[in-house]
């Protein structure tokens, strides 16, 4: 008896991670974000990424990892509100309340990462204001959404190079507000990747044109915009001399038209790779990455967590990120997420932050509706 319960446990959780219900090449670019990620974080980028040096090409992570990741939070939640079909109604209401309440979870997680000392621009306060700014979102068509993400990626970068240029941003309590609002990964601009990500769920993700539109025109996006980039010949002094310069650039983390354009290209371009190879038996090869994706906030939570403890315990404080990358940790920490996560996939179900949070929308959106009800 026990045995037969063993088994059927181990089947179902085979069957979350592997079933219908889950879009394979999702879990796989989420896994790929997270490792980019990772990578970006953790390994010494000297150069920006050049096609020709085969040297520089880790750089292909910086910046274009988390706007992949930030495009990938537009898909999960078009896949959470209905797909192809979003949701109407009371479910609606159920849908936001829940969007608002991971939003919460979100920006009181990032603000306790930052508060570990770890050296990095903690993603999830940006996270969380995007998943406020998608709430009006949730009921619009994919072709209203992908018009808009188009608008916003080619207006907003005109007001971002202001907005970053006020010297609220260079005072003591524009510095705790940068890190309070995720600045490093402006909202204002950044959110057309989430509407991007959001325009493609309700174009759905598993129609083949929809996979090889998204890599089609994802590639052609960033093939015109690397392009310019590398034919305009602006230096870093350009960039930081005029307002052109800081407009017309496509360097990581800038938010210049270049970079919105060209790395919103390339992560709707891997979305729509992975999406495709997962149509094959490549899907069974990377079932680890895809793991990995199934719980990247428990992976990127316990990332920051490892740091902070390995850092504190050779080097004295989690601060010093020479120094922890000195101790080159990127294959250690790899290594142990992929095994991790896989192993805890397979035995144990949804990733514990994943739980918690929607274990949390849960909870309050039900007692939303008794309220209602009473």
């Amino acid at each position: 008896m026990a045995d037969a319960q063993g088994r059927t446990w181990l089947a179902t959780r085979w069957l979350r991670l592997n079933g219908p219900d889950r879009v394979a090449g999702v879990d796989l670019a989420r896994g790929l974000a997270v490792l980019g990620m990772f990578a970006a974080h953790l390994l010494w980028i000297r150069d920006p990424f050049r096609w020709g040096e085969p040297s520089t090409w880790i750089a292909v992570v910086d910046g274009r990892s988390s706007i992949l990741f930030a495009t990938l939070a537009g898909v999960s939640i078009g896949l959470a509100t209905g797909g192809g079909t979003p949701v109407r109604g009371e479910r609606l209401r159920v849908a936001r309340i829940r969007l608002g309440v991971r939003a919460a979870i979100l920006w009181v997680l990032g603000v306790a990462l930052i508060l570990t000392g770890v050296p990095v621009y903690v993603i999830l306060p940006a996270y969380a204001l995007l998943f406020l700014l998608a709430l009006p979102l949730l009921s619009l068509s994919a072709r209203s959404l992908l018009m808009l993400a188009a608008v916003l990626a080619l207006v907003m970068p005109f007001a971002q190079v202001a907005l970053d240029e006020l010297p609220l941003w260079r005072s003591p309590l524009g510095e705790a507000l940068s890190l309070a609002l995720g600045w490093h990964y402006p909202f204002t601009t950044w959110i057309a990747f989430l509407v991007a990500g959001l325009g493609v769920a309700r174009a759905g993700v598993s129609r083949l044109p929809v996979q090889v539109g998204a890599l089609a025109i994802g590639s052609a996006l960033a093939a015109v915009a690397y392009g310019l980039d590398a034919a305009s010949g602006l230096t870093a002094g350009d960039e930081s001399s005029s307002y052109g310069g800081a407009l017309w650039t496509a360097r990581a983390h800038s938010s210049g038209l270049l970079e919105v354009i060209g790395s919103g290209g390339f992560a709707l371009a891997v979305i729509g790779a992975s999406l495709l190879a997962c149509r094959t038996a490549v899907r069974w090869v990377v079932l680890p990455l895809r793991a990995v994706g199934a719980m990247p906030l428990t992976a990127y939570i316990g990332q920051l967590i490892v740091w902070a403890a390995v850092a504190t315990a050779v080097l004295g404080a989690p601060g010093d990120l020479a120094g922890f990358r000195d101790l080159e940790p990127f294959w250690p920490l790899v290594g142990g997420t992929v095994v991790a996560c896989t192993a805890w996939a397979l035995l144990i179900g949804r990733g514990p932050f994943e739980w918690l949070v929607d274990r949390s929308s849960r909870l309050v959106a039900d007692a939303s509706a008794d309220r209602l009800v009473r």
